[in-house]
């Protein structure tokens, strides 16, 4: 009974042991026949647990997706895509001209106040300086001068009116009093005009206001300068930076590429990773003839006010060539030994790494000269799990 729970490999060899006694027993004793009968039977027994050892299932091995991993990968199919290729341009940073305004002291004097600075956001109407003149002392003695002359001329035509109605005065004089008093009001009315729209106040001061709402991106006065009556040059200029320009200089080599409505990507140093796109919208037609450079403009919004006026900047301009081939995601490339390769899926259990060559690649895409059709499917995200697991077995 001890011998039932042998290893199968040493009942295999007491059976092979009970058959070679067995025919040596016959040889010695050709009358002892029962012994050989028994020494068969057990044999017999022995070699019945002798089956060969089953073989591992071929299957049992095989790599599957679990569910965990399959929800985590991204799967793309291999498309038919027209080639982009790109021209990359050094560019900088302006206030868009049409939101912009410069500010020119209309009367010469001295500063008597600044009250911003260069970079601060300003309200429409609010105050920027305040310049004493002499010049606006003129004004205000005409200024009076048009009041005093209205009253007079106001007074003139009351005389003369009682003096109508009483048939003591022509009509003409009448008429020619009436018209002084005209003459008196419109000249009253120019000079308040023009207090209003220039902000004099009492005091011979010439109040500078911001024109628009924006940020001051140029100043170019200081408290107590003295700026001359021909003074023709902007003190401050305000630029409204909700919208900005980019401006773009284009190489002879390149022009031919470039058109209006083209899509771009701008980036900064100061923001990396961060891609603001527009297009082209403005091509000046001319060349510097310094740098042989032609100038393009691309307008960006800039709710948040991230770009800056002079900000360096990188443009990059695409357009599509006339080839076409197959198109991948550039993040379902791998690359190993200096080999690119993908993932090729088929169902969980059929996934197989397949060498490529790259013929393009721009932003996220690859465009692929061998190795893929257009239908396959391909691992673009967590396939380097996949081809780790793959690959070690």
């Amino acid at each position: 009974m001890k011998n039932l729970n042998m290893p199968r490999a040493a009942t295999c060899s007491g059976a092979e042991q009970a058959v070679a006694m067995a025919r040596e027993q016959r040889n010695t004793a050709a009358n002892g026949h029962a012994m050989i009968f028994l020494a068969f039977l057990a044999a017999a027994m022995l070699l019945g647990g002798c089956a060969p050892e089953a073989l591992p299932d071929a299957d049992a091995n095989a790599f599957t997706l679990s569910d965990t991993m399959f929800a985590r990968i991204g799967l793309d199919t291999v498309r038919m895509l027209p080639v982009e290729n790109s021209v990359e341009l050094n560019a900088r940073i302006a206030p868009d001209e049409g939101r912009l305004a410069r500010v020119y002291p209309i009367v010469g004097g001295q500063v008597a106040d600044v009250r911003v600075e260069l970079g601060d956001h300003v309200a429409k109407g609010q105050t920027l300086a305040v310049i004493r003149s002499s010049e606006v002392a003129k004004l205000e003695r005409k200024l009076i001068e048009a009041q005093s002359d209205m009253e007079v001329a106001d007074k003139n035509l009351a005389t003369k009116q009682e003096l109508f109605n009483s048939q003591l005065l022509s009509e003409r004089k009448l008429v020619e009093a009436r018209y002084d008093v005209e003459k008196a009001r419109a000249r009253l009315k120019d000079m308040q005009e023009v207090f209003s729209i220039y902000q004099f106040q009492a005091g011979s001061q010439y109040i500078v206001t911001a024109p628009i709402s924006g940020y001051v991106i140029e100043k170019d006065v200081v408290r107590d300068e003295t700026l001359p009556s021909d003074h023709h040059e902007a003190i401050f200029t305000i630029a409204e930076l909700g919208s900005i320009w980019v401006l773009a200089d284009v190489y002879e080599s390149d022009i031919a590429r470039v058109k209006e409505g083209m899509p771009a990507e701008v980036s900064t140093l100061s923001y990396p990773g961060k891609v603001f796109s527009g297009q082209v919208d403005k091509i000046m037609n001319m060349l510097d003839p310094r740098t042989r450079t032609m100038r393009i403009r691309i307008t960006l919004p800039n709710p948040e006010v991230l770009l800056k006026p002079e900000m360096i900047a990188h443009v990059r301009l695409t357009y599509q060539d006339n080839d076409t081939l197959p198109a991948i995601p550039a993040s379902a490339v791998i690359s190993d030994n200096n080999r690119e390769q993908v993932m090729v899926f088929k169902d969980r259990k059929n996934i197989d790494t397949r060498r490529i060559s790259i013929a393009h690649s721009l932003g996220g895409t690859s465009w692929v000269a061998g190795g893929l059709k257009p239908g396959e499917v391909v691992i673009s995200k967590e396939q380097l799990f996949i081809y780790d697991a793959l690959n070690d077995r």
